[in-house]
């Protein structure tokens, strides 16, 4: 028996005219390509209309502020160039103190709101007394403004002439963010370790690990990988507020620019480390609403819990 092989003819054609069967790859369909452009005219569209809205704001607002009776005297006072220039190279010096307080008070408050949060999460009777001491901890940090805590800690703790105890108002006013910030950064990694289901410890127990184990192998994971976002929020407003240890009199980038609008009596110095602090927490800002973006795709995909 002869088996005759039939060519695909005209009437087994595809809607493109390709013989089906016949592999060239995807080509999509005329409605899909009329959608995509669609798109891509409303973004571009969208994206016009958002510039030219942007620049006549831009624009109103200048004119508001440079129309207004005091403009010239407050332009001298707070926008000369001459201070500028003045100041830049003390601000971006005292910048580095600031920095430096980040780094290492960043560290310390990460590792001191951990163990308080694992303190608050404790469970069993026996570590009642501990539990009652982290909560106190936290609502009292977090109750007490950061300007009282570093005058208490910068002014009060010299005051007390304590043998071996430090007087430098670097170390003080970083160990009053320190106490301040643990206590933020505690909550969020409790919130983190509660939002876990409790089947996740569980089934770590199941499998022979024990209540130690089951939080730092399958808990606490879970808990860091989900606050990522707020936590970095948190270091944010902590690299603003070392500025604030200026207050004990540390040289850092606020008291560089105290120090020249005390001698000139002009505030341009003040905008100078503004906008140094600004531009130091943009990209800190940006990388955190990337991450947060980032985490919600893989949630929404199915690839994180």
């Amino acid at each position: 028996m002869t088996v005759v092989k039939q060519e695909p003819g005209p009437e087994d054609a595809d809607e493109h005219g390709d013989p089906a069967g016949a592999d060239d790859g995807y080509v999509p369909s005329r409605r899909r390509l009329d959608r995509e452009r669609y798109k891509r005219d409303r973004a571009r569209r969208a994206t016009a209309v958002a510039a030219l809205s942007t620049l006549v704001t831009a624009v109103v607002l200048y004119l508001v502020v440079v129309s207004a009776p005091g403009w010239p005297r407050t332009k001298e006072t707070f926008f000369s160039a001459e201070y500028a220039r003045e100041a830049l190279p003390r601000v971006l010096e005292g910048l580095w103190l600031n920095v430096r307080l980040l780094l290492v008070c960043g560290v310390a408050v990460l590792v001191l709101g951990m163990l308080i949060a694992v303190a608050r999460t404790l469970r069993g009777p026996v570590f009642f007394p501990l539990r009652v001491l982290a909560a106190a901890y936290t609502d009292f940090f977090r109750g007490l403004p950061l300007i009282i805590n570093l005058m208490i800690v910068v002014l009060g703790v010299p005051a007390l002439r304590l043998q071996g105890v430090t007087v430098d108002p670097v170390l003080l006013g970083g160990t009053a963010l320190t106490l301040t910030y643990s206590a933020y950064v505690a909550e969020v990694f409790r919130a983190g370790i509660e939002s876990v289901h409790p089947s996740q410890r569980a089934a770590a127990r199941s499998l022979g690990l024990t209540n130690r184990q089951a939080l730092r192998h399958v808990v606490l994971p879970q808990a860091v990988r989900r606050q990522v976002p707020p936590l970095l929020n948190d270091l944010v407003s902590l690299q603003k507020d070392t500025g604030l240890v200026s207050i004990g009199g540390a040289i850092d980038a606020v008291r560089a620019a105290d120090i020249i609008v005390g001698r000139s009596l002009n505030y341009t110095p003040y905008i100078v480390a503004g906008l140094v602090f600004v531009a130091l927490t943009i990209p800190m800002t940006r990388f955190t609403d990337w991450v947060t973006a980032r985490m919600d795709r893989q949630r929404a995909q199915g690839g994180t819990t």
